[in-house]
């Protein structure tokens, strides 16, 4: 289990890392995530122009699995904050997908992105912010 959220804080600073490295987008790592109360991603990015809110997961596994109450608070939260909701999804040696909340399809008890899927709907993080 520790081994699993070190993985994952450490997926989170690489794509903040990733914002401040454009020139024009800020990111920071939200506390408690998951563990509050309230719906909150585990990052929240902006430019001028838009506001993301992303749930972010490593997997050394050929697909990701969310809760629907993971997906349900990030919906909820965005639709307060007033953002985009994105997955980001590191598949262990084959890179960053980001797909949009719109995209992820629902299982009988979850949400499910397999790494197939990821590649073919999933953007990139160039593509994510439009470059």
């Amino acid at each position: 289990m520790v081994h699993q959220k070190a993985k994952g804080t450490g997926a989170e600073r690489d794509i903040i890392h990733k914002f401040w490295q454009t020139g024009d987008w800020a990111a920071v790592r939200v506390a408690g995530s998951g563990s509050s109360r309230y719906p909150s991603p585990d990052i929240l990015a902006a430019n001028n122009l838009r506001r993301l809110a992303i749930e972010v997961k490593a997997t050394a596994a050929d697909a990701q699995y969310l809760t629907k109450e993971q997906v349900e608070n990030l919906r909820a939260f965005c639709q307060r904050y007033g953002a985009e909701g994105w997955i980001a999804v590191r598949f262990d040696n084959r890179g960053w997908f980001f797909v949009s909340l719109l995209e992820l399809r629902e299982t009988q008890g979850s949400f499910v992105l397999d790494h197939g899927r990821a590649q073919a709907i999933g953007l990139t993080f160039e593509e994510m912010l439009g470059r």
